[in-house]
């Protein structure tokens, strides 16, 4: 059975542990499936509006004439529109395209509803981006008969849960890195395994750029040595893959296609950041460019806390138009993790440079922002003075983000983040998944909307619908899912 409180508790950390490791050996027998949505953003667009289904549409970051285009839909890519084209160069392309603002926290709330589905068929689920995961069967041998039949089923459960127009590939193979090539093979909607005796058929039929992980320089390097394909890159032995390579890189190939696992691991932080490039508006109001400062470190700030780690390095950076930059690192004497230090210090920096200079680094030639910490401790190892407040300024830090955690991000915030506070719009990108997993808790902050003020949150965030249970055994039915479908739309 499965209902709307399961729904809900699986979004805890528990739920995504991985329990999977690497193994070294080659194991042919293991069962890896690789789930890929298909057009993710744009579909979760046209599977929300009705209006939109069908047509080529584009899910652009800002709303602006050369906006980036970071989601094509299946239909405006057989136009040839491309992730991380210019909404321009798409309309030279397909003038009918049809431009849809990004909607991040909507994104990351279908994530959530997928990585639910998948975990009613494993344990062992590892989100590997906002729309892909890997799962590990290995250990579930014995518990199903046909892996393929599984991954139907769970196709079938994701269009009850999400929509039919919210589509996925999945490939099945001994290790990760085969099962997601095998989801390449086929969109969209595909459904591929890769085996023993068939890889061999599948990698002749394929160039070395169609590997992920091979671009035109690792091309070039195994060119250069005598292999033209991937199916002679299978078959190469570890020594002349570690001299093309250049070191252990060489054995990662050689175990992917030869049925080891080297691509299941879960990367701690060794730093964050946070960016954003700057509207035409935005550059021509100096407190428009202090306020998105003061949101990226804020940014920066709530993850270090949900990590619970303080940061030793600081680097800012300023891109303008004409194609120069400033930069500036400080080491902190004392590790933080208070965005409003984080400005102080930056500012203190900037300051320096202007006096000398003469010149303001904040202008309208302004083209991006970011800023980056690292070398982080954690606070189990903080050592405080005992002649400051630091140990109650943190305490301070911690108790406002537990009233987040229970009344909405926008339930509380500093002064300074109230002046222009929507200076920075929620941004999204198809890479890792871990702010939403991040530390010991689920960051429920990134699937709220920026709205400024808790009684709008609270409204939204904390209702409760209390949906039918499910049968998964009948769930094959049409009208049973049809059925569900209706009722969660009903919903909200």
């Amino acid at each position: 059975m499965y209902n709307s409180k399961q729904m809900e508790q699986t979004k805890t950390p528990e739920s995504f542990t991985r329990y999977a490791k690497n193994n070294l050996s080659y194991n042919k027998d293991a069962i890896v499936m690789y789930i890929d949505m298909n057009s993710f953003f744009a579909s979760c667009e046209q599977q929300d509006n009705p209006d939109l289904r069908n047509k080529p549409i584009g899910v652009i970051t800002h709303p602006a004439a050369n906006a980036c285009v970071i989601a094509p839909s299946i239909e405006a890519k057989k136009y040839g529109a491309k992730t991380g084209m210019r909404l321009t160069e798409v309309r030279e392309l397909c003038p009918q395209i049809i431009p849809v603002l990004a909607r991040p926290p909507r994104y990351r709330d279908y994530h959530v509803r997928i990585i639910s589905v998948l975990k009613k068929y494993c344990d062992d689920v590892l989100p590997r981006s906002i729309d892909e995961a890997v799962m590990n069967f290995t250990s579930y041998r014995l518990v199903y008969d046909d892996f393929t039949v599984i991954a139907k089923k769970i196709k079938a459960d994701l269009r009850v849960i999400c929509g039919e127009y919210v589509k996925c590939s999945i490939g099945i193979a001994p290790n990760g890195f085969l099962a997601k090539l095998a989801t390449e093979i086929q969109k969209p909607d595909g459904l591929i395994e890769i085996t023993p005796e068939n890889i061999d058929g599948h990698l002749s039929k394929m160039k070395l750029t169609d590997l992920p992980g091979i671009a035109r320089a690792n091309e070039k390097r195994l060119l250069t040595i005598g292999i033209r394909n991937p199916l002679m890159l299978r078959h190469a032995s570890e020594a002349l893959l570690r001299k093309a390579f250049g070191g252990v890189v060489g054995n990662y190939w050689h175990r992917r296609l030869n049925f080891g696992e080297v691509d299941m691991y879960k990367n701690g932080y060794r730093g964050m950041s946070a960016g954003r490039t700057l509207s035409r508006l935005q550059r021509e109001s100096k407190q428009s460019m202090e306020s998105m400062l003061i949101s990226l470190c804020t940014r920066l700030e709530q993850r270090m806390v949900k990590q619970e780690v303080f940061c030793r390095e600081l680097v800012f950076s300023i891109k303008y138009y004409d194609g120069t930059r400033w930069d500036t690192k400080v080491k902190l004497a004392v590790p933080s993790q208070d965005a409003m230090d984080m400005r102080k210090y930056i500012k203190q920096k900037m300051d320096e440079f202007e006096q000398v200079r003469r010149t303001a680094l904040l202008n309208n030639k302004v083209q991006h922002m970011g800023v980056a910490i690292s070398n982080f401790v954690t606070d189990k190892h903080m050592q405080y003075s005992l002649f400051d407040n630091q140990i109650r300024r943190d305490l301070l830090r911690k108790a406002m983000y537990a009233i987040k955690d229970e009344y909405g991000k926008n339930s509380v915030r500093r002064a300074a983040e109230t002046i222009q506070h929507d200076v920075m719009r929620d941004a999204i990108g198809f890479g890792s998944v871990k702010d939403l997993y991040e530390g010991n808790h689920f960051n429920q902050y990134l699937l709220e909307d920026d709205v400024l003020g808790a009684k709008a949150e609270r409204s939204t965030q904390k209702k409760k619908v209390d949906l039918p249970d499910i049968d998964w055994d009948v769930f094959q039915d049409e009208e049973v899912r049809l059925e569900y479908q209706r009722q969660l739309q009903e919903a909200g």
